[in-house]
């Protein structure tokens, strides 16, 4: 495997996720200058705008299932605005990217404060999810609800 794989994968997932969003119908771009944000999603005909920070991972077989670590910046997850940022987390599996587990930022700061979710070390949150059938969990927390939720990205016609 490469020596900067993870680069690659990275970037990989950018595009994987702006198709989903393109499919839907919403206008995508990528910012020139990556100050947290790395897609800008809008809705062309009234002005939409929704952030979103990708996050992407490999898979880890496990025995009823697959892992994939992702991280998030502590700072950034606190730092919520008038636009919240959407993070979408996505694994490649066996050759596939994974339903994108889509988790508006006040949720997920929610969840980490409140319920406990990832472990931080030197201001970066570490999840883990565990993935098994249709079913994802990140520290015993079911996210299955989260999975494809596209509730704040409606199909365009």
């Amino acid at each position: 495997m490469k020596k900067n794989y993870h680069l690659y994968l990275g970037k990989a997932g950018h595009l994987a996720v702006m198709s989903e969003f393109l499919t839907r119908g919403w206008n995508v771009a990528i910012p020139e200058v990556d100050i947290g944000d790395d897609i800008f999603v809008v809705q062309d005909d009234n002005g939409t705008l929704r952030r979103v920070q990708v996050k992407t991972s490999t898979s880890t077989e496990r025995q009823n299932g697959f892992s994939g670590q992702f991280n998030v910046s502590v700072a950034q997850l606190r730092n919520i605005t008038n636009i919240p940022v959407h993070y979408v987390f996505v694994a490649r599996h066996n050759g596939q990217w994974t339903k994108p587990v889509i988790v508006r930022q006040d949720y997920l700061l929610d969840h980490f404060e409140n319920k406990k979710i990832g472990s931080e070390h030197n201001g970066i949150l570490n999840l883990y999810f565990a993935y098994a059938e249709e079913k994802v969990e990140c520290s015993k927390l079911d996210l299955t609800a989260y999975v494809a939720d596209f509730t704040d990205f409606p199909l365009i016609e």
